[in-house]
């Protein structure tokens, strides 16, 4: 065989091998080319959206921080109101209970001094008739009797 025709069959067959690759290879890969191209395309696309949710999300979750120590401090200042007006109440209750008290003590102490003197009137009186009987059990003497008196006046 020449090198013509051997020449001629190489590129018969190599023109059936191209015409069967661009007929049945080619194109199930580069349909499969097209579609990773696209998936990876696609997962671009997904990542960028999900950082833009995660921005929202994130701002949407600084808001909310934002809210809450908002809410907290109004809770707190709240709070801070209501143990204000307890103390207050609890101030104000005890200043009653203690005038209660010092009205009940006094009433006692009024009635310890009428007592005393109720006590004192009959020692007193006690005293002066002691001192009428030494007095009548002895002459009647002005000098002595105001003797008798100013003794009696030391003595209560």
């Amino acid at each position: 065989m020449s090198i013509n025709a051997t020449l001629i069959a190489q590129i018969l067959t190599f023109g059936i091998l191209i015409w069967f690759t661009m007929k049945f290879i080619w194109p199930p890969l580069s349909k499969a080319m097209d579609d990773r191209a696209q998936r990876i395309a696609e997962g671009l696309s997904a990542a960028d959206r999900a950082k833009a949710e995660l921005k929202d999300a994130d701002a949407r979750v600084a808001d909310e921080i934002k809210k809450a120590r908002v809410q907290a401090s109004e809770i707190i200042d709240k709070a801070q109101q209501q143990a204000n007006q307890i103390l207050d109440k609890a101030k104000t209750d005890a200043l009653g209970e203690a005038s209660r008290q010092k009205a009940v003590a006094q009433t006692e102490i009024d009635g310890l001094v009428g007592k005393a003197r109720e006590s004192l009137r009959g020692q007193v009186a006690a005293l002066a008739v002691q001192g009428a009987s030494r007095i009548i059990q002895r002459e009647i003497n002005p000098e002595a009797h105001k003797a008798l008196l100013d003794q009696l006046v030391t003595e209560i």
